[in-house]
């Protein structure tokens, strides 16, 4: 399966109410090559709109924060837990993560993203079950194999204007992070063959 067949699936899909109230869904934007991959809430109202995620103002400061670690959009994969808007920006329900559980699930298989970035509550649930982002934001840990690294939704420091620096400290360790997770991946090199002793003349 590719990005674009589970694209299809996304924009055919009822499981949930949620098809029933969307404009365009919005499955998830970037290569299939990405290190790294971010994956926020759902979309609001701008991403159902135009079908992108994060596209709107916290959006705007995901781009700043990438800015600041030398990264563009292209770089990396971006996505939802949940790929149709929740009626009002409301939060979304656990049936509705439940029903867009098998498209992300595709999607980092089809990745294999370096480091999975978790952007606020409902996306660390999944990497961080049972903890509290104010407690592992800027955190990284194994999962399934996977770095995971916690931080709080861009949307969070549009609201309250201190998180902003604590988004910008987090995201500065993020670097460090990919390269520590390739370096883990990296194949181990052969060992070097033993001196050869030096052939001795038979004449």
């Amino acid at each position: 399966m590719s990005l674009e067949e589970v694209a299809r699936a996304v924009a055919g899909c009822v499981a949930c109410p949620l098809a029933q109230t969307r404009l365009k869904t919005v499955p998830g934007d970037g290569p299939a090559t990405a290190e790294i991959m971010f994956i926020g809430e759902a979309p609001g109202y701008h991403e159902n709109q135009q079908g992108r995620p994060f596209v709107g103002p916290a959006g705007q400061l995901l781009d700043e924060l990438l800015a600041s670690i030398g990264l563009k959009r292209p770089d990396v994969f971006i996505a939802n837990v949940v790929k149709c808007r929740p009626p009002s920006n409301r939060d979304p329900q656990p049936e509705e993560i439940a029903a867009c559980s098998e498209y992300l699930d595709a999607q980092i298989k089809i990745i294999g993203p370096k480091v999975i970035v978790t952007l606020g509550r409902y996306s660390m649930a999944r990497f961080f079950p049972g903890e509290s982002i104010s407690k592992i934001h800027g955190v990284a840990r194994q999962r399934d194999g996977v770095t995971c690294f916690a931080m709080y939704h861009p949307a969070a420091a549009l609201h309250q204007p201190a998180l902003r620096q604590t988004l910008f400290r987090d995201m500065a360790k993020l670097p460090d992070i990919v390269a520590k997770a390739k370096a883990a991946d990296a194949p181990a090199e052969p060992p070097a063959p033993p001196d050869m002793p030096e052939q001795l003349s038979l004449f």
